[in-house]
């Protein structure tokens, strides 16, 4: 998923949420629909939402430092966390609320009684083009695989956050022209807080779906299966020096940067300078293979055909323990 992609497609969303926050504030006011008072809110909450997506891809292009020798990449994911908690707590908290607030309280729209409908007419045009705008996007990146499968599995979280608050706003105004329209019909208001409750609940379900996924990221995922297998053929496509992996992990260190870190078996009576150029070899082959594993760490070793993997990686651990500890006391 290009970065590019998601800002066109953020830039489009804050457009449509500004301009859509403004006109459903100004039906509140004039009718006191809780509906519309939820959807105002909503949309204040999806333009802020933006605006963090695009200070969040901002500070991830920062340059590695010593102290964050891996770069600010994931501050992408942090902010798109907090998109989801400010989508619950904001957006749906709000309208959960201000629906029951509404039922306990009904009252008949008296005055301006078209104005809800032409804003939700006009809210759901103006929705429509954000969500078109987001799905041109996404199609240029997730190839043959479904919406879903492009959520849950993409790397990048601008996007799928932008997917996900568009179709709950899509469905939002849905939600509100049933309450609304019902409450014209009938002039029982009740049916204005219903339709607020819907749109709560549907916030919640999406701002806890959001966090889900979006907590996946920050704890570090690893390639996919089918990058794994390109990295894996790229290293040991090379029979001549490398024989196998002995054991491999890779990490998403942000959206656009893989790490690949891996043990290989080389021969017992290799030179240093061979085996140093068949590191150097996999490497170009791994960055041809799949463009975002740009920190790559080859160590090469001797294999003994009696080990395991798991043994192998056992003989890591207390290296790694060792370093921890010095991390720690440093």
């Amino acid at each position: 998923m290009s970065t590019e992609g998601g800002g066109k497609a953020i830039i489009a969303a804050l457009i449509a949420n500004l301009g859509i926050a403004l006109t459903k504030l100004v039906a509140w006011l004039l009718t006191g629909s809780s509906s519309m008072l939820a959807e105002s809110i909503h949309s204040l909450a999806d333009s802020g939402n933006q605006l963090l997506l695009l200070l969040g891809g901002r500070r991830a292009k920062k340059p590695a430092t010593p102290e964050h020798p891996f770069g600010y990449g994931r501050e992408r994911y942090i902010y798109a966390f907090i998109v989801s908690i400010v989508l619950f707590s904001v957006g749906g908290l709000f309208a959960l609320y201000e629906g029951y607030h509404k039922i306990k309280e009904p009252e008949a729209f008296h005055s301006w009684q078209w104005v809800p409908i032409a804003v939700l007419l006009v809210a759901i045009a103006l929705e429509g083009y954000s969500f078109t705008t987001a799905m041109r996007e996404t199609n240029k990146s997730r190839g043959s695989s479904s919406l879903i499968t492009f959520i849950r599995r993409a790397k990048a979280p601008e996007l799928p956050v932008v997917l996900l608050e568009d179709t709950a706003a899509l469905l939002g105004l849905v939600f509100a022209l049933f309450g609304v329209g019902l409450t014209l019909a009938t002039g029982n208001g009740i049916w204005d807080g219903v339709g607020t409750i819907m749109i709560g609940v549907l916030l919640v379900a999406v701002a806890i779906f959001l966090a889900i996924e979006t907590q996946s990221l920050l704890l570090g995922e690893g390639a996919n299966a089918e990058d794994l297998a390109k990295i894996e053929k790229a290293i040991t496509s090379d029979g001549d020096t490398v024989e196998r992996i002995i054991h491999m992990k890779t990490l998403y260190l942000g959206p656009d940067e893989l790490l690949v870190a891996a043990k290989i078996a080389v021969h017992h009576d290799d030179t240093a300078g061979k085996v140093a150029d068949a590191i150097d070899a996999a490497e170009t082959r791994i960055r041809s293979a799949v463009p975002v594993a740009r920190v790559i760490y080859l160590e090469p070793d001797i294999y003994h055909a009696g080990k395991t993997k798991s043994e192998s990686a056992e003989e890591a651990a207390p290296a790694a323990e060792e370093g921890a500890t010095h991390g720690a006391a440093h």
